[in-house]
């Protein structure tokens, strides 16, 4: 089953923050837009080239309104031992969630099992707590923050224009579609 319009499940998490712990829950992802990085594990190779990419992009993505949550299975007391150790992962402003007990990363269904680790899952949740964008990656395949970055873009534009939808490479002032009995087979 697909995980994409369901409402988040309830959590209860620990992230490190801008050089603190917080409490991060469900609640904390409503009434704005939300994207969840899960990735495999701190002190790794292709995760902090990731979230480099989503520390270099941090300031677009808050602009629109958009906070992101990088997510391993780590504790927060790693996160804030890789943020102290690594010249990449100490530009992360951006929360770092724990996922010890794998809770998230069974609610996502990116939990690798006999591994303990998460794949790299990327999932866009909206105001409301639906999930409205997932992508799933093999944890040799890393991700591009541009890349979301378009479809957080395609996602809020979609959401504030009901009846028209974004094709392919759509990107902020271009074309959109209505869909409608007068386009098919016309495109």
């Amino acid at each position: 089953m697909s995980l994409i319009n369901t409402t988040v499940q309830p959590f209860k998490a620990t992230a490190y923050h801008n050089g603190e712990f917080k409490p991060v829950t469900e609640s904390d992802l409503l009434g704005h837009w939300s994207v969840l990085v899960f990735y495999p594990a701190d002190f790794t190779f292709v995760c902090p080239t990731e979230l480099g990419d989503l520390a270099d992009h941090y300031a677009a993505f808050q602009k629109m309104g958009v906070e992101i949550y990088g997510i391993s299975t780590d504790t927060h007391f790693t996160h804030k031992a890789w943020h102290d150790n690594s010249e990449t992962i100490s530009k992360v402003r951006y929360p770092l969630i724990g996922d010890p007990t794998h809770v998230l990363a069974r609610h996502f269904q990116v939990l690798i099992e006999e591994e303990g680790v998460a794949l790299r899952g990327t999932f866009v949740i909206d105001p409301s707590g639906k999930i409205k964008v997932m992508e799933v990656h093999d944890l040799g395949i890393g991700r591009d923050a541009k890349e979301l970055l378009r479809k957080v873009q395609a996602a809020q534009y979609v959401a504030s224009h009901p009846g028209e939808v974004c094709p392919a490479k759509w990107t902020p002032g271009a074309q959109t579609l209505a869909p409608s009995l007068d386009l098919v087979g016309k495109i």
